[in-house]
């Protein structure tokens, strides 16, 4: 049986405050043994995920950035997925021609400079540097009631644009999901050899239509985050939620699905 594991990183491979990964370092060694992808599905941009990509070893794997708005294909450099007219040129112009009383409510990284999206994000200055860079969405901070979301949300999906809300931020895009990115990726021929496994993991509800999408998700355990509804799929088996958070809930999770069948 082959494997593919698609996971969310803040919060799940990434720890929510430190962004280590050094808990999950048994599991990722399990998987370079046994050559199973490794696809990395975030809101971060293409050029924070390319060096953490090439740092996991998994340069050869396609990663989902921006929340699923964008694909990094593999061995991609991000300067390649440049544009003219990019996706987040346009969100930045539907927001700014909004009426003030609703501009007023939504603050995106757009809005911050690089020491403030550092300050906002506790990244260090060259790390806030490339989530500032950004192709195909606008995370950012929404602090009005309900009602005030409502008219904001109905406002932008007139103009084709979408909302989601993630462990930390609100973020807008034209784009599609992680579960649409990953249901793309696992019709690549050369991705694994079939039958293939997925797995995917996750810590927010932007995660739940990929752990829903795949065929075993694992929902990592998020202190800080809203607590997840009952999941399709949960009742089966088919999705489980760790007790640890972060990285180290990772660890244990890929170690329980694939320790055994993958080194049998």
């Amino acid at each position: 049986m082959s494997f593919v594991i698609f996971t969310d990183l803040d919060g799940t491979l990434l720890d929510h405050a430190s962004y280590s990964y050094a808990p999950a370092k048994p599991a990722l060694a399990l998987l370079h043994k046994h050559d199973i992808p490794l696809i990395l599905a975030s809101s971060k941009t293409a050029f924070e995920i390319a060096p953490l990509r090439e740092e996991l070893g998994f340069a050869h794997c396609p990663a989902i950035v921006e929340n699923g708005a964008g694909l990094l294909p593999a061995h991609a450099d991000p300067e390649s997925l440049v544009g003219a007219q990019s996706d987040y040129q346009r969100i930045r112009t539907i927001l700014n021609a909004m009426p003030a009383d609703l501009r007023a409510l939504f603050t995106g990284f757009g809005d911050w400079s690089v020491e403030e999206i550092a300050q906002n994000t506790g990244l260090p200055k060259d790390n806030a540097a490339l989530a500032a860079r950004r192709l195909f969405s606008e995370p950012g901070l929404f602090s009005g009631n309900a009602h005030q979301k409502q008219r904001f949300e109905s406002y932008i999906e007139e103009r084709g644009l979408r909302a989601r809300q993630g462990g930390r931020y609100y973020t807008l895009s034209f784009g599609a999901t992680k579960a649409d990115q990953m249901k793309g990726i696992l019709k690549q021929p050369s991705l694994a050899t079939p039958p293939v496994t997925s797995i995917a993991l996750g810590d927010a509800a932007n995660d739940i239509e990929m752990l829903e999408t795949a065929d075993f998700g694992v929902i990592i355990n998020n202190p800080e985050g809203k607590p997840f509804p009952p999941l399709s799929g949960e009742d089966e088996g088919r999705i489980m939620r760790t007790d640890n958070p972060g990285p180290t809930g990772w660890n244990k999770a890929i170690l329980n699905h694939i320790g055994g069948p993958a080194t049998a």
